[in-house]
Formats: structure tokens, C-alpha cells, sequence
């Protein structure tokens, strides 16, 4: 039998795959952070070497300018006129740093830094051993052209891209690296159910069916009670082998919907299961009114099965289970060990499981729910420890 992935290992598969995102998302948020701080380290780096070479020129321009103002200085009032100079903007501060001439753009002056870029404009701030028109700085002031600011945004988003493309390549075959041993175990442990699965299908059938052609009238009561154990052995494990069969069948199966007579199929399942209730003395009480759905027959067998299989289970020996079928709704209701309700809400997880004792890989009840939210059935559970649970279904 060639099947592909079961639901089992597709959910798990699909964990790996979640974890795989999380770990991907956590690392490039982490690369996207360790960018960011690099760019902005590599900007004010070339925004500094960018002003060292203006400091230069800037110093030059300074120069000559103070030149300029002593000569007006000495020649003053005689000289009036401002020196101007095409290449750039300047002004005259006291050494209260009020304003006694100036030509500058940017008004608002930093005279804590000798040189710096601010509004598009880059300042010099020269102080005046000498204060000539009564000046003790002289600001120079040049427009920024941005072209090392274009140059810089180049080169960030080139080689950011280049770098961001490979950290993510890394970081994806580090995950996939790390991730590998899982998922070889997961495919291992996928092939191993399905192979399992289907070699429990012939020794099961052959089991179930020459149980059935045994002669009892010729056999001895203690014989009979023996083979009765095995009848009912080997109906728990056909059980738990569909439920493993309708997992990993489940989405390669094309299932048609029909009309299903829910009482004479309960009919024939209580009969099914009545083996098993007998060995335990549990006995069951029907109520069962005419009632159909529109659903696939095999997966309403699923959920059925699994309600009465885990009544019995979870029975207490000489107790009871009680089934109504009303239009439109189900219930099955036995008197068992009951359920602490802190853990109703996670019964229908799959391998959960609330007493060890009982065999069973706490699959059934998942199927019931993963088939009752496919078809828009509400379930209800009500359940005391020690008292029993009814389990109600409505469509």
C-alpha cells in the first residue's frame, strides 16, 4: 500500500514548519537590527570624513575672510562694506554670541562645534584671536550638494541588500541543518505507522473472522469465556487499526456525503461493541428515534465508534451506557470515571489521554472533533469525576 504523509506527520511536519518561520523571523529581525546599527555607523563615519574634507577648504575660506575683516577693521568707518565672497556665506559674532553681521542661510548658530551639517548647510566655526570689528567668531557657511549622501545610500542599499540576501541564506540552511534530524525521525516514524497499519490488517481480519465461524455449542464454558476475551481484544484493536487507517488515509480519500439512517447504524455498532461491554458487564440503554444526516458514512461510523469505545473504556465494571437519538441530536452518556473538569476543554487534543491504565494512543476523540467541526456539529461535554460523562451532539 502506497499512501503520502498522514495527518499526524503533516501536523507535525507543519510545526516543523512553524518553528522553522519563527526561528527565521527571530533572525532576520535580529540581522535587520544588526544592519540598521552597522548603517547608521557607516552614515555618521562617511558624514564625518565628508566634513574632514571640507574642514580643510572651510579653514582656507576662514583665513581669507579674517584677512578681509582686519583690513575693514583697520580702514573703519572710513570702509563700511561687509567683505562678500561668491563661494560662500559668512557673519560675525561677539563673544556673547550676538549677531553683528551676517549673511548666513541657517540662523541658528552651534558654537560648540567647530564644523557641522545641519539643514542642508555646512557651518565652520572660526574663533578670532583678535576681535576685529569687535568679532570673536566668524562663521563660514557653504550649501551641502548631498552628492556623499546619495553616494552613501547607494552603497547601503547595494551591499545591504547583497549582505541582508546572505545572512538569510545562512540563516535558512542553519535552520533546515539544525531542523533535519527531526524531520528524518518524523518521515521514519511516518513510515513506520503506515507499514505497521497495514500488516495489522490481515492477521485483525483473519483474528475477527474465525472467531466468528468458531462453533460455541460444541465448546466448554471456560473455552467460550477465552474466546470471548479474544473477541473482545480483538475488536479494540480493529478500532484503534480504523482510526489509525482514517488518519492516515484521510486526505488522500475523496469522500462522498450521503443520507445515513443514524439508528439503524447505531443499532448495528452497539451490536459491534456489545462484546466489549460484555466483558466488562456493561450494559446499554437505547432510546432511538428515526433520525438521518447528510454526512459520509464512514466518518460518522468514526465518531460513533469512538464515543461507545470510550464509554467502555472508561466505564466502571456493571455500569451503563445510555444512548438517545432524537432529529437532530445524539447523546452518550455512561457512568463512569468521569472527567476533572479543569481538562474537558483539552480532551479532544490529540494523545491526550486522562487514565494511563487504559490502552489507546488518545487519537479517537480528536478525530471525533476534527469530523464534528468538518461538518458544523456542535459537541457538548458534561462530565463529573466519579459520576460519568454525556457527551451531546447537534447538526
Amino acid at each position: 500500500m502506497s499512501v503520502s504523509k498522514s495527518k499526524v506527520t503533516n501536523s507535525i511536519l507543519k510545526s516543523e514548519k512553524k518553528s522553522l518561520y519563527r526561528f527565521l523571523t527571530l533572525y532576520v529581525l535580529m540581522i535587520t537590527f544588526l544592519m540598521v546599527i552597522l548603517g547608521l555607523y557607516y552614515f555618521t563615519t562617511q558624514k564625518q570624513i565628508m566634513l574632514a574634507k571640507h574642514r580643510a577648504t572651510l579653514s582656507k575660506y576662514a583665513y581669507e575672510q579674517t584677512k578681509k575683516l582686519k583690513y575693514l577693521h583697520h580702514y573703519f568707518p572710513e570702509q563700511r562694506e561687509y567683505p562678500r565672497d561668491s563661494r560662500f556665506e559668512s557673519g560675525i559674532f561677539d563673544m556673547d554670541y550676538i549677531e553683528i553681521f551676517s549673511l548666513l542661510q541657517q540662523k541658528n548658530i552651534d558654537f560648540d562645534k567647530d564644523i557641522y551639517l545641519k539643514d542642508g548647510y555646512i557651518h565652520f566655526v572660526k574663533t578670532l584671536d583678535i576681535y576685529y570689528l569687535g568679532a570673536k567668531y566668524l562663521i563660514i557657511e557653504i550649501k551641502d550638494n548631498q552628492k556623499w549622501l546619495y553616494h552613501i545610500y547607494k552603497q547601503l542599499v547595494i551591499y545591504g541588500l547583497i549582505s541582508f540576501m546572505i545572512f538569510v541564506s545562512i540563516g535558512i540552511f542553519l535552520a533546515r541543518l539544525f531542523i533535519k534530524p527531526m524531520r528524518d525521525s518524523v518521515m521514519l516514524l511516518d513510515r513506520f505507522i503506515k507499514d505497521t497499519t497495514h500488516e495489522l490488517n490481515t492477521p485483525l481480519s483473519t483474528i475477527l473472522a474465525n472467531i466468528e465461524m468458531m462453533d460455541r455449542d460444541i465448546m466448554a464454558p471456560k473455552n467460550i469465556k477465552k474466546l470471548d476475551r479474544i473477541n473482545s481484544a480483538a475488536r479494540s484493536v480493529s478500532v484503534l487499526y480504523k482510526d489509525l487507517t482514517y488518519i492516515i488515509l484521510e486526505q488522500n480519500r475523496d469522500y462522498e456525503d450521503e443520507e445515513v439512517d443514524l439508528k439503524e447504524l447505531i443499532e448495528e455498532r452497539v451490536e459491534y461493541f456489545d462484546v466489549l461491554a460484555h466483558a466488562k458487564q456493561i450494559s446499554f440503554k437505547t432510546n432511538l428515534d428515526k433520525s438521518h444526516i447528510y454526512i459520509n458514512k464512514d466518518k460518522i461510523t468514526r465518531v460513533i465508534d469512538n464515543l461507545i469505545s470510550n464509554a467502555i473504556k472508561y466505564n466502571k465494571r456493571k455500569g451503563y451506557i445510555k444512548i438517545i437519538l432524537q432529529p437532530h441530536t445524539l447523546v452518550i452518556e455512561d457512568s463512569g470515571i468521569g472527567i476533572p473538569k479543569e481538562k474537558i476543554p483539552y480532551m479532544f487534543d490529540r494523545y491526550m489521554r486522562f487514565d494511563s491504565s487504559e490502552g489507546g494512543f488518545g487519537i479517537g476523540l480528536s478525530i471525533v472533533k476534527n469530523i464534528t467541526d468538518e461538518y458544523n456539529i456542535s459537541i457538548n461535554v458534561e462530565s463529573e469525576e466519579n459520576k460519568g460523562t454525556r457527551i451531546s451532539l447537534k447538526w
